[in-house]
C-alpha cells in the first residue's frame, strides 16, 4: 500500500523525493539482526520455487539498509548462471506480492540509505575442471596461476573503460562511488600478501640464472600456504581477488549480467591472445620459451601496477591518485556508454569476433535511448508530482499560517503581535521561496526536454539528457525535501522514509 501511494516508486523505482529518515542504518541493527518472520517466509518460498527451477541458491540474510535482503546462488557455468539470474528476479517480484511486499530492483531506491547490486564472481576453469584462479600445490600449478592472474590485471587495466561501459545505467550512476559500491574508477584489489607475491617475482628474475628460471625456482610454490584464510577483500573495490575468483562488484542490481560478463570473458580472451603473441614472438626469436615467458610476465605485472589498489576506493585522496595513475573516472553515463567504440574496446569486440559494427553500433544506441527514456521518464513524474501533490500542500498550509498571522493580530498589540509571530512570517516567506523555486526548476526542467526531444540523434539527446535535464531533478528534489521538513505532517501527501523504511 505504502508503494502503491508513491507515484515515484512505481513509475520510476526510486524515490525521486523524501528526506532522510531521522533513524535509518546508523546503527546497522538490521544487519546484524535476525531476519523478520514475514520475510523469512518469503524468502523460503522463493528459494523452494527456485530448486524447482534448478535454481541453486544457497544464502539468505540480512543487508545493512533497513528492509534489504541478499540472496546468493552456487556457482555454476556462466550462461547457466544469467538465465538463472534473470528468472530469480522475475520470481522475486511474483512471490513478493504474495506475501504483500513490494521488491525493489532499483540500484538506490532511497536516498541517503545503500541501494543495491549485484556481485559477479568470476573464474576460468579448464574442460577438465582446473580452475586457473586457483592456487596448486606444485610450481608449475603455481605458474599457470600467476599467469592467468598476472593477465587479468592487464586485461583491467587495458579496458577499465570497456568494463565501466558493461555495468553504468541510469539506476547504477546513483549508486557507484556511494558508501555501499565500488567507486566508477577500476582497480583490482589482491590482498597484501598476493601483492607483495607479484613484485618479489619482479624482483628476483634479475637474479635467478637463465637454467634456474628453467627450473622454476621463483618461490611460488609457496602461493597456496600465503593465500590460505586471505580471501578477505577490500569492500570498496570494483575487482577483488577472492581466493580462487574475482569479485566484479559494479553491476547494478536490475541488470542483466550478461553484459559485463561478455566484457569481461572476451577482453580476457583479447589479453591471452596478445600475451601468447608477444611469448611466440620472443621463442621465434631464438628466445627459451620458459625465458620469454618470465621476460613477459615481469613486463605485464610492471605495466599493469598502476591498476593494483589495496586502499579506501571511497575516499577523495583514491580519486586523485587515481588520476595521477591514469585511471579514468567517468561518470558522465552517456559518455561511459560511448566507450564502447573506442579503440581498445572495438579491438576486443569486433576484433574478437564477438560483435560486428551492426550489432557494436545498435547496442549503443539502445544503452543511449534506454538512458535517455529513463531520465525522461523521473523529469515527467517529479514535474508532476512537484506541481500537483507538493505546491497545492505546500500553499495549503501556507494558507493556515496566514489565516493564524490574521488571528493573532486580531487580539494582540502591534509590538506583541510582532515579536510573537516572527518565526511564522519567515516560514511563510521560505515556503513561499520555495513553491517560486520549484515552479521555476519545473518550467525551466520542461523547457530543457522539450529542447533534447527535437534533436537529431540518439546520441545528442542522451548527452541533453544527462547535462541540461537531469541536473534539475536534485535542484528540485533539494526544496521539496525541505518543504518535508516545514509543513504539518498531518497534510503531506506522500508515505515519508520512516514509514517506507520501517512499516513492518
Amino acid at each position: 500500500a505504502l508503494y502503491n501511494a508513491r507515484p515515484d516508486l512505481c513509475l520510476t523505482g526510486r524515490t525521486l523525493m523524501g528526506h532522510s529518515s531521522a533513524k535509518d542504518q546508523q546503527l546497522d541493527d538490521h544487519y546484524f539482526g535476525s531476519i523478520p518472520p514475514r520475510v523469512t517466509n518469503f524468502m523460503k518460498e522463493l528459494e523452494l520455487e527456485c530448486h524447482k527451477l534448478g535454481i541453486p541458491v544457497k544464502t539468505r540474510h540480512n543487508e545493512v539498509a533497513p528492509n534489504q535482503f541478499e540472496l546468493a546462488p552456487i556457482f555454476e557455468d556462466v550462461n547457466l548462471a544469467n538465465d538463472h539470474n534473470q528468472l530469480v528476479m522475475d520470481l522475486m517480484k511474483r512471490i513478493a506480492s504474495e506475501h504483500n511486499f513490494t521488491v525493489l530492483l532499483h540500484e538506490k531506491p532511497f536516498k541517503g540509505v545503500n541501494g543495491s547490486g549485484k556481485h559477479n564472481n568470476w573464474s576460468l576453469c579448464t574442460d577438465t575442471g582446473i580452475n586457473l584462479f586457483s592456487p596448486a600445490k606444485t610450481a608449475e600449478g603455481n605458474m599457470l596461476f600467476l599467469t592467468f592472474i598476472v593477465n587479468v590485471l592487464m586485461m583491467v587495466y587495458k579496458n577499465q573503460d570497456l568494463l565501466r561501459a558493461s555495468i553504468v545505467s541510469a539506476g547504477n550512476s546513483h549508486r557507484l562511488g556511494a558508501n555501499e559500491a565500488p567507486p566508477a574508477i577500476l582497480s583490482i584489489f589482491l590482498g597484501r600478501h598476493l601483492s607483495h607475491m607479484l613484485d618479489e617475482v619482479v624482483a628476483r628474475l634479475n637474479e635467478l640464472t637463465p637454467d634456474e628460471k628453467k627450473a622454476l625456482q621463483l618461490g611460488i610454490g609457496r602461493i597456496p600456504a600465503i593465500l590460505q584464510d586471505n580471501t578477505d577483500r577490500n569492500r570498496t573495490s570494483p575487482f577483488a581477488f577472492t581466493g580462487n575468483r574475482f569479485e566484479f562488484r559494479a553491476a547494478g542490481s536490475s541488470a542483466n549480467c550478461a553484459a559485463s560478463m561478455i566484457v569481461i570473458n572476451a577482453a580476457m580472451a583479447h589479453q591471452l591472445n596478445e600475451f601468447k603473441a608477444q611469448i611466440d614472438e620472443l621463442v621465434n626469436g631464438g628466445m627459451e620459451q620458459e625465458e620469454a615467458l618470465y621476460k613477459v610476465l615481469k613486463e605485464t605485472i610492471i605495466a599493469s601496477q598502476n591498476i593494483r589498489f589495496e586502499g579506501d576506493g571511497y575516499s577523495e585522496e583514491w580519486k586523485a591518485e587515481a588520476a595521477q595513475r591514469g585511471l579514468t573516472n567517468i561518470c558522465h553515463v552517456p559518455e561511459a556508454i560511448l566507450k564502447f567504440n573506442d579503440e581498445q574496446s572495438r579491438s576486443v569486440l569486433i576484433g574478437e569476433k564477438i560483435f560486428n559494427e551492426n550489432e557494436l553500433s545498435c547496442r549503443i544506441e539502445v544503452e543511449l535511448e534506454k538512458f535517455t527514456k529513463k531520465v525522461q521518464i523521473e523529469s515527467r513524474v517529479l514535474g508532476d508530482l512537484a506541481i500537483n501533490h507538493i505546491v497545492p500542500t505546500a500553499v495549503i498550509y501556507q494558507n493556515r499560517l496566514l489565516e493564524n498571522l490574521r488571528g493573532l493580530k486580531e487580539i494582540f498589540s502591534a509590538e506583541e503581535y510582532e515579536e510573537l509571530t516572527e518565526d511564522r512570517k519567515n516560514l511563510v516567506r521560505e515556503i513561499q521561496n520555495r513553491i517560486l523555486a520549484i515552479k521555476k526548476a519545473v518550467h525551466n526542467m520542461t523547457a530543457a526536454r522539450k529542447v533534447a526531444n527535437h534533436l537529431g540523434s540518439q546520441l545528442e539527446k542522451a548527452f541533453s539528457y544527462e547535462e541540461q535535464v537531469r541536473p534539475y531533478l536534485e535542484e528540485i528534489r533539494d526544496h521539496i525535501d525541505h518543504l518535508e521538513l516545514e509543513i504539518d505532517d498531518e497534510i503531506w501527501p506522500l508515505p515519508k522514509y520512516r514509514e517506507l523504511l520501517f512499516t513492518k
